[in-house]
């Protein structure tokens, strides 16, 4: 299996399930809470972890309470953080979730009082010790130096970006990635009003995913559009995680050079069994 490294952000989820959402001024009684480890990056270690690979986690920590509750999860996932940088002062991320039990959707309200990690901090990270890197598209300043670094330190070293939310200058990114993982909530930002659309005004040479939903998930490839369906889901009871399930299931099947159609297959269906169950434990 592979070594793999991702780099982003990792926070304490608080999930508040209710029965459905709430109106706006309503006080509505909580059915169940959780918290737990959350962060898109660590969320897609923790399924690449349970795939098999050797999982390598790059973001800061903060040292308090909250951090050592996410420290103690990334390790029951065998996570390796040795590469986090670790502060004293500040507070670890914290998403704010409410699950709706109708449908599995969910609402966040997020809260951070922590540096994004820094380029500083990225280049002295041994890159030959890795077979796929995987990046978060947030902090675009500091990830456009992080992402020149590693085509100069290591050319051939194969790299995805995830590109979930519409940030401003994300698309000075897209040069320097293998591999563009979209969300419909990006191409829907931007103005797109199809899958194909926002697909087919990539240039040819570049490879990317773009889930869309219940619909299924979309690759392009070589200039060509492919689709995979969703798969037949009947009872959605956590999305939280969803995306980032997708993510890892095509760089587990990149990895192993699957084709693109059999890797959205792949991953379109891994993420359909993380929405029927809670949280990311025996996914796999």
């Amino acid at each position: 299996m592979a070594c793999i490294l991702a780099t982003g952000i990792v926070t304490l989820d608080i999930i508040n399930e209710v029965a459905s959402y709430p109106e706006e001024d309503a006080e509505v009684r909580a059915l169940s809470q959780r918290i737990r480890r959350g962060g898109n990056a660590s969320n897609t270690l923790c399924v690449l972890s349970q795939l098999g690979h050797q999982s390598y986690l790059a973001s800061t920590l903060i040292n308090e309470a909250d951090g050592q509750v996410i420290e103690t999860d990334l390790n029951r996932y065998q996570i390796n953080i040795q590469f986090c940088p670790r502060l004293n002062e500040g507070k670890m991320p914290t998403s704010y979730i409410t699950l709706n039990r109708q449908n599995g959707s969910r609402t966040i309200v997020h809260h951070r009082d922590c540096p994004e990690l820094s380029y500083a901090a990225f280049q002295h990270i041994d890159l030959s010790l890795f077979d796929w890197l995987h990046f978060e598209g947030r902090n675009i300043a500091e990830l456009q130096k992080i992402l020149k670094h590693c085509r100069q330190k290591a050319p051939n070293l194969p790299i995805s970006l995830e590109i979930e939310k519409p940030r401003e200058d994300i698309e000075s990114l897209f040069y320097w990635a293998d591999w563009l993982f979209f969300s419909s909530h990006y191409a829907k930002a931007r103005g797109f009003q199809s899958a194909e659309d926002m697909l087919a005004s990539l240039p040819v040479n570049y490879q990317a995913t773009l889930t869309w939903g219940a619909e299924g998930a979309y690759g392009w490839h070589n200039g060509k559009v492919m689709f995979v369906p969703a798969t037949k889901n009947n009872h959605v009871v956590d999305s939280l995680g969803a995306g980032d399930t997708f993510n890892a299931g095509m760089i587990h099947s990149l990895v192993a050079e699957n084709s693109l159609q059999n890797s959205l297959q792949f991953a379109s269906q891994l993420a359909a069994e993380k929405c029927q169950q809670y949280g990311f434990e025996n996914l796999v």
